[in-house]
């Protein structure tokens, strides 16, 4: 870290502040960490890309909801509550999970020290780091800190960031998207520090879920950005080009910009890199980005030829597959291309940020990058001046769109330009988007007038309950216990609120 942050002040951060994970009340410092344009691994990288063809970045997600299901009623971590429940469903899997989340800090240290060049890069929800404090897990926490701090094991691993806690973009509530993200960016650096903190560049998205909402996808990217990220996660069938026509083959094997416009005409872009259709979990498990990329060349992009990219990410702990079959390959295919003697060249495993970084470093201009924007922008934007866009106009269309067009979908709200972020949602019964309303109406206003608010403990308690009742899996798992679950989360954080 340089001498001009360290000579900021900036405070220690602990992991846990009034009992609940460090999400919030340091924004302007975190931000100081994080915006900046130094490079992350080109210092350290042992690639050079002259002898090489193709590369493959594997990422793994991993996570698990915090649940009001404590003995007595106190916020926990699903995985503990597996623990304590082993026979019921699937819970017998608990002791493989927490094993799955700190056997990667196992992995990187034996293979580097066999000869291999192994590559990583790791999404954890912030519930699940949470979670893992409250259980005292710290052979898993040390496993992680491990190849995270020690500088030995840069740049085998890359960390990204996410939504603190694993909120589908699309249906959050359009102001709690950048909280999310400071959220897991306040955390991180509580566990790891702020020289890990600054090395997360890239963004991978909870189920990687892209809004199209012009106005959503616009406020989601400038999030980003102001966050101090350089790229992003984007699933492949959820953009298009601009004349609305997927993505050609080759287009998906190297970077894109990602382009936004909202309702009011402003634009702003983001580097995308495209993670491939498929499979996931058994793609990764059984190392098939490795084998795509043997398939690939290099590329031309402006004056450069680039080597081609396979990017790849699935659960790392969630069915039998990752459970047995990853640890298994992942040795495999890197004592392969070791014994190969392909450790440098042909096909090799790269990160996001090392493979930006080291084609940047040839003279690509990410400007030159091919432009994509959302699926189904297209048709939005065939239908209105893009000389002159209000917000009018581009509620009429969507909305024509939807009662034209049964192939039309559009994904995030529409409420960006209300300060309140409650006007005409009095009557909104979806239990989420009213706590966020709650949380806005009650907060905005006070942070506006002094931005220490966000250091109070009734701040971080409440924000803590709005970020959980968006968790995603409150939303997917259909009715039952997680629908209470939720009921729960939401009296709570309207009690506070109140």
């Amino acid at each position: 870290m340089t001498a001009t942050i360290f000579s900021s002040n900036l405070p220690t951060l602990n992991e846990t502040r009034f009992h609940y994970p460090n999400i919030c009340g340091w924004e302007g410092e975190i931000s100081l960490v994080t915006n900046h344009n130094e490079p992350v691994f080109l210092n350290t990288t042992n690639l050079s890309l002259e002898n090489i063809t193709a590369g493959f970045a594997c990422a793994l997600h991993m996570h698990q909801p915090t649940i009001p299901a404590g003995i007595n009623g106190e916020l926990i971590s699903n995985l503990q509550h597996m623990f304590a429940n082993s026979h019921d469903g699937d819970n017998h899997n608990a002791s493989v999970f927490a094993w799955c989340y700190g056997r990667i800090g196992e992995f990187i240290p034996d293979l580097i020290s066999q000869g291999c060049n192994p590559r990583i890069m790791l999404d954890y929800s912030g519930n699940l780091l949470w979670g893992l404090r409250q259980m005292q897990r710290e052979d898993i926490i040390n496993n992680l800190k491990r190849i995270t701090c020690d500088s030995q094991y840069q740049p085998y691993v890359e960390w990204l960031g996410t939504m603190w806690s694993h909120a589908v973009v699309p249906s959050t509530p359009i102001p709690d998207i950048k909280l999310h993200i400071q959220a897991w960016q306040h955390h991180f650096a509580a566990i790891f520090g702020y020289d890990a903190l600054k090395r997360v560049k890239g963004f991978s998205p909870p189920e990687m879920h892209l809004p199209n909402h012009p106005d959503t996808l616009f406020e989601y990217i400038k999030a980003l950005k102001e966050c101090g990220y350089k790229w992003l996660m984007v699933q492949e069938h959820s953009l298009e080009n601009f004349d609305g026509s997927g993505l050609h083959h080759d287009q998906k094997y190297i970077p894109n910009r990602l382009f936004a416009r909202n309702s009011q005409g402003e634009t702003i872009s983001i580097t995308a890199l495209i993670k491939t259709q498929g499979s996931d979990t058994k793609l990764v498990a059984q190392m098939q980005p490795y084998f795509e990329a043997k398939g690939r060349n290099k590329q031309q992009l402006g004056n450069s030829q680039i080597p081609s990219l396979v990017t790849q990410i699935a659960d790392g702990e969630n069915g039998g597959v990752m459970m047995n079959e990853f640890p298994r390959d992942f040795l495999r295919i890197y004592h392969e291309i070791r014994d190969s003697g392909n450790n440098y060249a042909g096909t090799v495993a790269m990160n996001g940020t090392e493979y930006l970084e080291l084609i940047e470093a040839t003279g690509v201009n990410p400007e030159e990058y091919p432009t994509v924007q959302a699926v189904q922008q297209h048709k939005i934007w065939q239908r209105v001046n893009l000389d002159r866009v209000t917000p009018t106009d581009v509620n009429n269309a969507i909305q024509e769109l939807k009662n034209n067009d049964h192939q039309f979908h559009i994904d995030g709200a529409s409420w960006t330009n209300d300060l309140s972020w409650v006007k005409g949602y009095e009557n909104v019964l979806e239990p989420m988007n009213k706590l966020s309303a709650m949380f806005h109406a009650k907060y905005d206003r006070l942070i506006a007038e002094d931005a220490s608010v966000t250091q109070r403990e009734d701040y971080q308690q409440a924000l803590l309950y709005n970020f959980l009742l968006q968790t995603s899996c409150f939303r997917y798992w259909g009715q039952g216990t997680w629908t209470d679950y939720a009921k729960e989360l939401y009296r709570r954080g309207e009690e506070l609120l109140k």
